[in-house]
């Protein structure tokens, strides 16, 4: 049986993205976790070598944790569209570029759907991917995955949210994620639905690690 270990006291947050930031905050809030963030500990970004989500994730909290000699919570996630093969993938941050421009990678998936012929919903299903890993200095890790299903609208709707958010319609609803507030996308119950792939991870993280 594998036994979990608990979080508790200082977690560093290995992100230097303010909205994955902001979210995982929200989402520790209630554990009275201390969320400390990469940033703020002057931590510098590893390079993100592995061929998926986990992978990633685990070189981002394993480098926290051993740099800051510290917990350290990671996240890796991304968008996979299923008429481009899974595009963009683990690669989802690089098509916004260096400006982190996500209104150019949200044309750029638009454009190749269209060359695809994909202007039915049918045909413009994609998915969030969250892997979530927490490393501690001594090599102990604890790993979870989870995903959010939906299609892809265009022109992108709200300004909530971060990424591809407004270009995302979760399954089952009429607005993106762009068009919720926080609490709705990734709040936990009763105050939210955990709607998002972060939240749906976080979740199953929590009840080995927190609850």
């Amino acid at each position: 049986m594998t036994t979990h270990r608990r979080i508790t006291g200082r977690l560093v947050i290995a992100t230097h993205n303010p909205g994955k930031l902001a979210e995982m905050r929200e989402l520790l809030a209630p554990y009275g976790v201390e969320a400390v963030s990469a940033t703020e500990l002057g931590l510098g970004e590893p390079e993100e070598t592995g061929t998926t989500f986990q992978a990633n994730a685990r070189i981002k909290a394993v480098a926290a944790a051993n740099a800051a000699q510290l917990p350290a919570f990671a996240d890796d996630s991304g968008l996979a569209v299923d008429a481009l093969d899974g595009q963009p993938g683990i690669y989802s941050a690089r098509w916004a570029g260096e400006a982190k421009d996500f209104a150019a990678a949200m044309a750029q998936i638009e454009r190749l759907l269209q060359e695809r012929g994909a202007t039915d919903p049918a045909q413009r299903t994609a998915h969030f991917v969250s892997a979530l890993c927490v490393a501690w200095p001594d090599g102990h890790l604890e790993e979870v995955e989870a995903r959010a299903d939906g299609t892809l609208v265009w022109p992108p709707r709200g300004s909530a949210g971060f990424g591809y958010d407004p270009a995302f319609l979760p399954e089952g609803h009429t607005r993106t994620f762009g068009e919720m507030t926080s609490i709705e996308k990734h709040g936990l119950p009763p105050l939210g639905l955990g709607l998002s792939h972060r939240a749906r991870a976080f979740v199953k993280l929590a009840e080995m690690c927190l609850a």
